[in-house]
């Protein structure tokens, strides 16, 4: 016996797949519909974006255009200036006269000027001791002061002496050349100073001033 199909049950397949097509021919057109709004959208910030940017740069051309306002400059008030006639008057002060004072002219003396004679150290005629060399040795021995220093510390020796016979018998210029202490040597000079005149020296017949030289014992008991 032959299956009898009806026509319904045959297009029952292709209505399942018409359907399908169907879905995805409006999935398509509702996608393709959102895809262009997206597009045009973008298209729109695109274009504000181009147009905001040209702004900013123009307003930065303009601002690098403009010049900076000048500096304020500070003003100085200068006094006016003095246009009052000035008058040089001539200097009528006398200059003051310095009066220098003359001192007065004092009247020096004319100064003596001793010349000394020549010592002679070997006179033709020595100089000596009125009464001789045993006259002098009492003298000293008479007036000699052993000095008391000199006694408590034992000092004693011969001092020697040199002194100058003058043309007129006086004793000067006494020196030691060989002492024994400052004591005995201060006697030994007061003793010869204290001599009287001796007779001079002679050089070529004539009274000279001659040189001597005398030694003092100081010797205790």
């Amino acid at each position: 016996m032959e299956n009898k199909k009806s026509n319904e049950a045959d297009l029952e397949p292709i209505r399942s797949s018409l359907f399908m097509v169907g879905l995805n021919y409006i999935a398509g057109i509702v996608l393709a519909a959102f895809t262009f709004q997206t597009i045009s959208g973008d298209n729109g910030m695109g274009e504000l974006n181009e147009k905001s940017a040209e702004n900013v740069y123009q307003q930065e051309e303009k601002k690098e255009e403009t010049p900076p306002p000048p500096a304020a400059t500070a003003q100085v008030n200068a006094p006016p200036p003095v246009t009052e006639n000035i008058v040089e008057r001539e200097n009528t002060e006398e200059e003051p006269i310095t009066v220098v004072e003359v001192p007065p002219v004092v009247e020096v003396a004319e100064e003596t000027i001793i010349v000394e004679e020549e010592i002679i150290e070997f006179p033709d005629v020595e100089a000596e001791f009125i009464g001789g060399a045993q006259a002098m040795m009492k003298y000293i021995q008479q007036n000699i002061l052993y000095p008391p220093t000199s006694i408590e510390m034992n000092e004693q020796g011969k001092v020697y002496l040199s002194f100058v016979v003058e043309a007129d018998g006086s004793i000067s210029n006494v020196s030691i050349e060989r002492g024994v202490s400052k004591d005995i040597d201060n006697e030994a000079k007061r003793i010869v100073r204290s001599m009287p005149k001796w007779t001079p020296g002679e050089a070529k017949g004539k009274k000279s001033r001659t040189r001597c030289r005398l030694p003092i014992n100081f010797q205790l008991g």
